[in-house]
Order: C-alpha cells, then structure tokens, then sequence
C-alpha cells in the first residue's frame, strides 16, 4: 500500500520538474473540451478524476463508469458569464460487470450582431457560434479494484460562416488499493488530430488558396483571395489523481473524502487540483481550489440525494469564481446537475 501510494507520488513529481514554465495560451482550437461538467466534480476544485463513479465518468475519466450496478442518466446545466450555455448529457447501460454509454456536449450563445467597416457597426444582420461533441463510452472492470475504459468523440464546432469537423479519444483507468477507500485514476482526454478552418473569403468555392504563390489559383482574374489558415492542436490533457477517505461512518451514513490532482493542458501552466467532499445522510457538501490557474480558482457547491421507487435522483449545484472575469455573483459560473440511477 505504502508503495503505491510512494510510486504516485513521485509520479506526479515527476511530471511537475519536467514541466514547461510557460502555457502556451490561446494556441488550440475547440476550446470548450475543457469545460467542465457535473457540478459535484466542479464543486471539488475539480480533482474528480480518482474519485468519479458515476455516470458523469464518461466525461472526467471512463474508467469510472465500471463496475456499476444500476443504469444510469445525467444533465449537466452551466450558465456562464456573456450569455453563455453549456448542455452536457449521458446516459449508460450495464450489466454489472462492462458499461457502455453515450452522451453529447452543446456549447451555445444568443444571436449577435454582425458589424462591419463600412457601417461601422451593425449592418442588420445576424449570427451565432456553437459547439458539439457527440460520444460512445465503454468501461470494464478487468478485476475487483483495476477498470479501464476508452470513449470516442465526434467534434463539430461552427464560427459564423465557419466549420471544423474532427474526432477525438479520451482514455482512463482507475485503480482502488482497498484500504481506506485509495483510489489512484489516470485519464487522457481530447487526444485526436490538429484541425483546421477551411477558408473562403471570397467565396468562389476554394480554400485556402494559396497567398505566396502570386497566381490566380482559381482562374477568376484576381490574385491571392484567401489567407492561409495553420492548423490547431485540440485542448488535450493529461489528469493523475489519488483520492481516499478521511473519515467513514457507514451507520451514520456519513463520510469526508480528500482529492488531490494534477493536470497536465498542452496550451495552459499545469494545475494542481485540491478538493473535498462531506456526505451526511442524503446531504453533501463540497469545496476545492485548483492552483495555478489563471484566474481565482476557488469553487464550492451542494447536493442532495434523493431516493424515490423509480430511481436514485442526485441533484447538485457548484459555484465557481471567475476573478476579474466575474461582473458580478449572478453573472458568474454557475452548475447545476442532475444524476439518476435506476
């Protein structure tokens, strides 16, 4: 046990010596991978990914989905600052002992306004942007303490008169060493190809044309109508996680779980993630800060369980603070979640 805890550890040191001191911010496409889902695991400063055993597993680390007992379904609500929205939804069939699941993530805003030079401003037309990831998770408990589980995501996201479509893999693991409820979890989300914006700005039907050759690559009399765009990596990231009990009362249905986690983004500084969680009866109360983050990192929430004769609801919210971002409470991060097993 010693050992294993020891061998995570200097894992985990080991990443954080080799890391580079600099993020490269803004340099990926498809930004909304990262945000995340659930408002138990963001209320926990999101160091979720030794601790999910849930349906929202298919989001944090597959892994966790196995082994379940019960079918499950989630909705994940997030409302953020301009307006704003983030839908995620899953739901997951088992047999007790393998578990697939599916589940679909929609970033959407209100229509805008598009202005242009020659109005300098508005010019009466319209325009929105979203995002969508559409996804099929399997998870497998090879033994009574080590599952593995693999999802694979179809991407889409549109910017005005702009489309990138792609695919991508998320890969976990979880390993429970039986004693005080340890847990150590890996997960690799968003590994897939660099994408790329086709461009047609004078929409003549080509992309990309090329603006250094000096030719008229489309044969209409005019020279170098398209920029070049580059490709883009997409957000992946690298989470390792250990989690275990501080305290368990079985007969008073209560406990106080402990998660720490490193993330590893390929275009942000490492973060190192703390969170806890306190369960009493069917109440729970959580709170977590993750380090390193460019912005205050603090985040907190609250649950309640409820069970009815047609399945086990769980009904979360979490707060998260967004800095100078933040105009004002309202105006903020704000999650609200709701599980049910059946």
């Amino acid at each position: 046990m010693k050992k294993l805890i020891f061998i995570a550890l200097t894992v985990l040191l080991g990443i954080t010596l080799n890391a580079k001191p600099f993020g490269k911010t803004g340099t990926a496409a498809l930004q909304f991978l990262k945000l995340g889902v659930d408002a138990r695991a963001v209320g926990m400063g999101e160091a979720y990914t030794a601790v999910t055993d849930d349906i929202s597993s298919v989001w944090w680390n597959p892994a966790g989905l196995s082994p379940a007992l019960k079918n499950q379904a989630f909705f994940s609500h997030t409302n953020w600052p301009a307006d704003i929205m983030h839908e995620y939804a899953a739901m997951s069939y088992t047999n007790g002992v393998s578990t697939w699941a599916l589940s679909a993530s929609v970033l959407h805003m209100d229509q805008m306004d598009v202005t242009t030079e020659d109005e300098f401003g508005p010019n009466g037309e319209t325009f929105t942007n979203s995002d969508i990831a559409l996804g099929i998770t399997y998870a497998s408990a090879f033994t009574d303490k080590f599952s593995f589980g693999i999802t694979g995501k179809y991407l889409r996201e549109n910017l005005y008169i702009y489309d990138i479509n792609s695919f991508a893999f998320d890969l976990g693991s979880m390993y429970n060493t039986g004693w005080q409820n340890i847990k150590i979890g890996m997960a690799l989300r968003n590994f897939g190809p660099d994408v790329r914006y086709k461009v047609d700005d004078d929409e003549d039907g080509s992309f990309n044309e090329d603006p250094f050759d000096l030719l008229d690559n489309d044969g209409d009399g005019i020279i170098d109508e398209d920029g070049e765009e580059l490709e883009n990596k997409i957000p992946m990231n690298f989470s390792l996680g250990i989690s275990g009990d501080l305290m368990r009362n079985n007969e008073a249905h209560s406990y106080l779980i402990a998660s720490l986690q490193l993330d590893n983004c390929i275009d942000r500084m490492e973060t190192w993630n703390l969170g806890t969680e306190y369960k009493l009866g069917n109440l729970f109360l959580r709170g977590g800060y993750q380090f390193n983050y460019d912005t205050n990192g603090a985040s907190a929430g609250f649950g309640v369980q409820l069970p009815t004769r047609f399945a086990i609801f769980n009904v979360d919210y979490a707060y998260t603070s967004m800095g100078y971002l933040e105009e004002d409470f309202l105006r903020s991060a704000h999650r609200l979640s709701i599980k049910m097993k059946y």
